[in-house]
């Protein structure tokens, strides 16, 4: 089967195998020159890292990086080195990202760096859209009358968010004034002062809602906690759960976690289950997996998830169906795109067309994941171009980046093979995890000897700052921090680094375009199916009561390679249904306020 890139030339997309189940004739799916994975990986945010030996918890708000750890290492005596790690799923590909600390400087077009204090600002408003088209940028947009109270308001809230600089992505509302919240909704915000049972100060803060993560992995008891401290408040596993949707919501409520959770449900799994592993899969293979997805759609999974650069047997038949089924509950297909390089034959030119041909011919959203690592990479502008023409012909085609130039897997990866053709890049580029050191052509062959997990710097600024430019692409850490402080420092400071490198420092894009990444245009991605995701990513009167509070002048990222663990800092209040989890920089660990968003599909 082909397909047509915009410059015109034939593109190969795969087809499906014949009847029996066997591989088809020519190229298999996943190219001829290599099999990624044999297991399905935690995508790009779960590779481990080994403990690095950190001091006692300090306050939340601590900006001592030696003794600020959160969750203290529980080998301190132990002399670990960043090896394989074994866990239940191999990952084979993730993405690392350097941390930088935000310099302090002035938000863009605000010469104080504050809010206005005269009313309400016009800003760029995100309009309605399901998930049939796709989730429109910022347009324009008047505040109406019904947005924001004006009058003297005697009523006393359970909380009172006051004085901050409220910036509302739905609406366009932007203007200092008071967010009065009863139970877990918000019921007015005003331009009067109001009187609450409890107060958030806001003065001088910016007041947002609750920041979602569309792209990170199941709570597990741990690396929520820095979410938190990021300013998110709904983490969603958006790049597939590892078990039954009824499991996946069992366990998660068992860690009673501070942010809301959610999630895809997962090809990848559902393969294992039934033993089609990484292979092609027969017709009765495929009848299973279309089942046991419909069945998790209706136990409340907010999407579908297949990722064909790990699975290489799946064809475009099989993401048919996939699409298929995702139309027809109106909900996305998120895709970890079939190929990964610019190299011939399996170009990520090729793997996008392919994303645009299961859009146009089923009919559903289709969400591409992480598209700088997966998509984009060394391409950034030719990948935009190819999924602005597709939205441009009305598919439902959106995406997400994350804030960091570098991934990282194993050295023994197929990843590494050739990487200096294929990334265009030398063993100056790579970093063993948990180091500071960056390698020699002697530490890359120790590294490949001793499978070492391995960073590698491939990615361009362009790579990075074009999807955060394009006003429909959303940031998603793909990351959640796991025991102990493993993972990719986007998993601890994805969104302020967002916030404090990219919009104050870089002045890449405006705060209400940053905050629209992080709260309206996941929220519209999934509320055509999901009456919870609704609510969320707005901050007006009916709203779920999910507000981020952060210091738009001092929010900063301070994850590394080496100190994965460190918290973000800049994020003062975090309120998660109505509870406050995080005040003046300290997190309450004993609020756990997090309920599950799920989708409410027909069940017919």
């Amino acid at each position: 089967m082909v397909d047509r890139s915009p410059s015109g030339r034939t593109l190969l997309v795969p087809a499906r195998p014949p009847r029996s189940g066997s591989p088809p004739a020519g190229r298999s799916p996943a190219g001829a020159r290599r099999v990624v994975a044999s297991h399905r990986p935690h995508g790009h945010g779960s590779h481990r890292l080994d403990p690095v030996r950190g001091g006692p918890p300090l306050a939340s708000g601590s900006v001592d990086e030696a003794a600020d750890d959160p969750h203290p290492d529980p080998y301190p005596d132990s002399d670990l080195r960043p090896q394989a790690v074994g866990r239940r799923r191999v990952v084979l590909g993730i993405g690392f990202g350097g941390a930088l600390l935000a310099l302090g400087r002035r938000l863009p077009g605000r010469p104080d760096g504050g809010a206005t204090a005269v009313g309400p600002t016009t800003i760029p408003a995100v309009p309605r859209s399901s998930t049939s088209r796709p989730p429109e940028p910022p347009t324009s947009s008047t505040v109406g009358a019904d947005e924001t109270t004006t009058t003297v308001d005697t009523h006393r809230y359970d909380l009172v968010v006051a004085g901050g600089r409220v910036i509302d992505p739905e609406t366009g509302f932007d203007a200092v004034a008071h967010v009065g919240i009863d139970g877990d909704t918000v019921m007015t915000v005003a331009t009067t002062p109001l009187v609450g049972r409890s107060t958030l100060n806001a003065t001088g803060l910016v007041v947002a809602p609750g920041f979602i993560d569309i792209l990170s992995y199941p709570v597990n008891g741990y690396g929520e906690w820095n979410k938190i401290a990021d300013g998110v408040t709904s983490n969603l596993c958006m790049h597939g759960i590892n078990d039954p949707m009824d499991t996946f919501l069992s366990r998660s409520s068992t860690h009673r976690p501070p942010v809301n959770y959610g999630g895809a449900t997962d090809q990848y799994s559902h393969r294992a289950a039934i033993g089609a592993g990484i292979d092609y899969a027969t017709d009765r293979h495929l009848d299973e997996l279309i089942r046991r997805a419909d069945a998790d759609l209706r136990g409340g999974a907010l999407g579908i998830h297949e990722q064909p650069e790990y699975v290489p047997g799946v064809t475009l038949d099989e993401m048919l169906r996939h699409g298929d089924l995702a139309a027809s509950h109106g909900v996305p297909l998120c895709l970890h795109l079939r190929y990964s390089e610019n190299l011939e034959p399996g170009t990520q030119e090729e793997a996008i067309a392919e994303a645009v041909t299961v859009a146009r011919r089923t009919g559903c959203a289709v969400h591409i994941e992480h598209v700088n690592s997966t998509g984009g990479t060394g391409r950034m502008a030719e990948a935009i171009a190819q999924m602005e023409a597709a939205r441009a012909d009305g598919l439902a085609l959106t995406a997400c980046s994350y804030p960091y130039t570098f991934w990282a897997t194993y050295a023994n990866s197929a990843r590494f093979d050739n990487f200096r053709e294929k990334y265009g890049i030398t063993v100056a580029d790579l970093q063993i995890a948990a180091t500071s050191k960056r390698l020699d052509e002697a530490g890359w062959q120790a590294a490949r000897k001793d499978n070492l997990l391995t960073a590698a710097f491939a990615m361009s600024d362009d790579d990075i700052e074009l999807p955060l430019t394009t006003p429909w692409i959303m940031v998603g850490s793909d990351a959640i921090l796991e025991r102990p402080h493993n993972n990719h420092p986007r998993a601890s400071g994805c969104f302020s680094r967002v916030l404090g490198h990219y919009v104050r420092d870089q002045g890449v894009l405006t705060l209400p375009e940053a905050l629209a990444k992080m709260t309206i245009l996941p929220a519209r991605l999934l509320e055509g199916s999901s009456p919870a995701m609704a609510q969320r990513g707005r901050l007006s009167a009916g709203a779920a009561a999910d507000v981020t509070v952060f210091d738009p002048a001092t929010i900063s990222d301070r994850a590394t390679i080496e100190k994965t663990w460190l918290e973000s800092v800049g994020v003062h209040h975090v309120v998660v249904n109505g509870q406050v989890v995080r005040e003046a920089g300290t997190t309450n660990r004993s609020a756990r306020p997090g309920v599950p968003l799920v989708s409410q599909v027909d069940a017919g």
